[in-house]
């Protein structure tokens, strides 16, 4: 394992990690978080502007943190690769990638669903897993804690008819990771995987900023970013074992 640059101490010292959409409201508080649990976090982000700041505030809460940003299409296959092999030989290792892309199109109800809903959520939720997945696949499995970590809705789980492009873009993100998990699996063989391939499952996500914004809204069942981040991070606290594979519900099954 490499010399941890952070040395505090926390629980995923010298640990390194990938966040794919790092700019976002959820980025910036896994940043944090990973940061604070003492891993090297390298961010990405198709805004160079909205990574930027992001960065700085992870480098800003944590003195002495590893923070960096790298502004990369992750639409872009063979972008989305170096990346990767940039991220792994800078810091000898990648022991991790949380996939953050988001996005949200809908409709009133099932007819009135727009196929141009489609062709973009199937770029952003589907592509960029498939992307990221691929191009950090081998450097997750010659870790010792390798971990790929997607968010998904529970959407996938129980569509909404005006939910159709959205729900099955998550569903097929899921079953993409899916897929990860068992090439994992039996690259472990008789003693388990090493890296594990996990789905962290939401309703939505609510942050400070939203909250002001609605003071008298209740956000029922959202999870706060703050909350996501400790789950994220959480993962690489269980066995590969027992998350390889596993959907992670952090709001009521539907």
């Amino acid at each position: 394992m490499t010399e941890n640059v952070n040395g505090n101490g926390g629980p995923l010292e010298g640990a390194v990690i990938a966040v794919a959409g790092a700019a976002g409201p959820a980025g910036r508080a896994v940043l944090l978080r990973l940061a604070e649990a003492g891993a090297t976090v390298v961010g990405a982000d198709a805004d160079a502007e909205r990574l930027a700041e992001a960065v700085d505030a992870a480098r800003y809460a944590h003195g002495g943190a590893t923070v960096t940003g790298d502004t990369v299409d992750l639409l872009d296959p063979a972008a989305t690769r170096e990346w990767a092999d940039k991220t792994e030989q800078e810091f000898g290792r990648v022991d991790g990638v949380v996939h953050l892309v988001g996005g949200w199109r809908g409709s009133s109800d099932f007819a009135s669903t727009d196929l141009a809903d489609w062709a973009l959520l199937e770029k952003l939720l589907i592509r960029t897993v498939q992307h990221t997945s691929l191009a950090f696949h081998e450097a997750l499995k010659r870790s010792d804690r390798g971990r790929y970590v997607l968010v998904s809705q529970s959407g996938a789980a129980k569509p909404t008819e005006g939910n159709a492009a959205y729900a099955a873009s998550k569903a097929a993100a899921e079953a993409w990771t899916l897929a990860l998990a068992d090439s994992f699996r039996k690259a472990g063989g008789d003693e388990g995987p090493k890296a594990a391939a996990a789905i962290l499952v939401i309703k939505a996500l609510v942050h400070d900023a939203m909250r002001a914004e609605r003071p008298n809204a209740k956000f029922a069942g959202f999870t706060d970013v703050k909350d996501l981040a400790d789950a994220i991070a959480g993962v690489w606290q269980q066995p590969a074992q027992e998350v390889n594979g596993q959907r992670l519900w952090l709001t009521p099954k539907p």
